[in-house]
């Protein structure tokens, strides 16, 4: 990687951390992309507590005098982004990187080229995501969630805005908590402050990282997050943001299915406890067999998918519920126009790296 770009494709990026050994995989490959550098990297860790001395160890030496650490304070994502942009100075894009994902080695010329092509109504440019998945069988049902990510439509694994979009539309919304729908909910504010999105051509890998057992049980969390977002967005938001829709509606009726049959052997009608045992027993069969089939159908696969498919349905429908009380006050959101006051907010203070 050479030196900064010249200023008028200067860019700065944000990495939010946990602090994972992905995050020097991360850096070492934007380190060696060919192509002009950042003016700035922020690494926000995002751990509880002040920022990690630690993380300075993943910084390759060719961007220490460039890269900052500032404490994310273990809010989530977008409130971790946030305090990246925010820090990141006066440049005229902010390119947000997960810390798990590897930019490809011609990225930042790649990324010159993206940012040189964008017009004036330009406000992100998303990058291509790659996901590799195994040779010789066939994907898991994790392996398989984490390769939809290379269709998403605006996801911020590697994505690039204008500062003065982020500002002027007041950021992430820090009321995701997790790494899920923040992206989507900022992009169509975005569009509907009059701005538009464009695909770039650098392109960025995505590797699946180790999961265990039980992560499609702990993902049903996001099932609050859709229902902010039709609190925000209105009930189309799903086809603004091509977003797939998920299988909540036949969670919910699986779920239901279930309690009612509890329900009606608890008081003594065992013939309708019997119909609605087995219409829990077929959705939840269905459901079973449609992630068992395109897997590998390993011993250990097929247990998993078993078990989580009788706990996914009940979660889903409790974080849905969940979702409609935390999130009862939020309020359809109009857009911020563009060039519109940003908020007001103190650049935290950070630990630079180098002189």
């Amino acid at each position: 990687m050479t030196g900064p770009a010249a200023p008028g494709g200067e860019y700065a990026v944000v990495v939010p951390t946990l602090g994972r050994p992905s995050l020097g995989v991360c850096l070492r490959a934007l380190a060696e992309a060919e192509g002009p550098g950042p003016a700035r990297v922020v690494v926000v860790d995002d751990r509880p507590g002040p920022a990690g001395v630690a993380l300075t160890a993943a910084v390759p030496p060719s961007l220490r005098s460039r890269t900052l650490v500032v404490p994310g304070g273990g809010r989530g994502p977008a409130a971790a982004r946030n305090t990246g942009w925010r820090a990141a100075g006066d440049v005229p894009w902010v390119v947000f990187l997960d810390d798990d994902v590897v930019p490809g080695p011609t990225w930042a010329d790649d990324l010159a080229l993206d940012l040189a092509g964008a017009t004036v109504a330009t406000a992100g440019i998303t990058a291509r995501i790659e996901v590799p998945l195994p040779a010789g069988r066939r994907p898991t049902d994790w392996e398989r969630n984490t390769a939809g990510l290379a269709d998403a439509r605006f996801i911020t694994a590697d994505m690039a805005y204008r500062r003065r979009v982020l500002e002027a539309v007041g950021g992430f919304d820090e009321r995701f908590r997790r790494a899920f729908r923040e992206d989507a909910d900022l992009a169509l504010r975005v569009l509907d402050a009059g701005w538009t999105l464009s695909a770039g051509r650098r392109t960025t890998t995505h590797p699946v990282r180790p999961a265990g057992r039980w992560v499609s049980v702990r993902l049903q969390a996001g099932n609050a997050d859709d229902v902010l977002m039709t609190r925000l967005h209105g009930r189309d938001w799903w086809r603004r943001a091509e977003a797939p829709r998920g299988r909540l509606r036949r969670h919910l009726a699986v779920t239901a299915a279930g309690l009612a049959a509890a329900g009606c052997a608890l008081s003594g009608r065992p013939g309708a406890a019997a119909v609605c045992a087995a219409g829990w027993l077929a959705g939840t069969g269905e459901f079973a067999a449609a992630r068992i089939l395109p897997g590998p159908r390993t011993r250990d696969e097929i247990v998993t998918m078993a078990v989580t498919s009788v706990l996914i349905p009940p979660a889903a429908a409790w974080h849905w519920l969940r979702g409609h009380l935390v999130h009862r006050a939020a309020a359809h959101r109009t857009a911020h126009r563009p060039g519109g006051a940003p908020p007001a907010h103190r650049p935290p203070v950070g630990e630079r790296l180098g002189s």
